[in-house]
């Protein structure tokens, strides 16, 4: 039996990416009490299958959910991608269907249009992401004129996660990727950044660019579009407990959780191990 007394805002994501994520939500909504769930034993989840994507994801709400959370936040563009919709339609209507399960390439792809002159855009994202055409759709969805291109970048969440984000090497792969989105379409004005390690490799983006090209990180674009979803349904925000404080679960080693946590927060946390399926 789920509980109905107010509770965090749960934010999940296959690894540390979300981190990137909930610190941008922290920043402008720091009233609120956070759940952070990072499935770090089965990361990467990029170039698995849709199925378990799906399937470990629903594991992750399922899990939040029962811990108290009202809200949950696919902090992962990945799970966003291959299991939000499915759990959106089949889950939640019977589990509960008063809780609710957002994800974040919604929210991106709701700016993008205000954000391009030359109404061509490039995504920037994991082998999943991209291959799934997520991001694609929902901006056609909202902004049919836009021109919309995709390319992979596999080598890039190992450089953040094994602390090469700094390092010469970085360079040689991430320029490559840029150069290839702009010879993909050389008219594109605006990338966004589908995965929410990227942001940690943005002085390297910003050296390899092109100048006028723009980037789009979600951090500040999911927490603003999260404050206006709570604005507008009144009935969500009051079940959402409101201590400023913030807990961290990972399915793997708390300490190595810690010292990773460290790049993406610049803070020092504690961490509780958990076990999903």
């Amino acid at each position: 039996m789920l509980s109905s007394s107010p509770g965090p805002i749960g934010i999940f994501d296959s690894g540390y990416g979300g981190l990137t994520i909930l610190h941008g939500i922290r920043q402008l909504l720091p009233q609120y009490d956070y759940l952070y769930l990072g499935d770090n034993a089965r990361a990467p989840y990029g170039p698995r299958s849709f199925d378990v994507v799906y399937e470990f994801t629903r594991q992750a709400v399922l899990k939040l959910f029962e811990m108290g959370c009202h809200l949950v936040i696919l902090g992962c563009n990945t799970a966003s991608a291959k299991a939000l919709r499915t759990i959106q339609q089949n889950d939640l209507p019977k589990w509960d269907p008063q809780r609710r399960v957002l994800g974040i390439i919604r929210p991106t792809a709701e700016v993008i249009g205000s954000l391009t002159n030359s109404r061509h855009v490039g995504v920037l994202a994991t082998e999943g992401t991209i291959k799934s055409e997520s991001y694609n759709l929902e901006i056609q969805k909202l902004h049919p004129d836009l021109q919309v291109s995709g390319v992979a970048c596999p080598f890039w969440v190992p450089l953040v996660e094994y602390n090469e984000a700094d390092s010469p090497g970085a360079d040689y792969f991430v320029k490559k990727r840029i150069d290839q989105i702009m010879h993909l379409d050389p008219q594109i004005d605006a990338i966004i950044l589908g995965c929410t390690h990227y942001p940690l490799l943005m002085p390297k983006i910003l050296k390899y660019l092109p100048a006028g090209v723009r980037v789009i990180p979600q951090g500040e674009y999911v927490a603003e579009s999260l404050k206006q979803y709570l604005e507008r349904h009144p009935q969500i925000e009051q079940r959402c407990a409101k201590n400023a404080s913030t807990r961290y679960l990972t399915t793997e080693n708390p300490d190595k959780f810690k010292e990773q946590a460290q790049l993406f927060l610049h803070e020092s946390i504690e961490v509780e191990n958990i076990t999903l399926g």
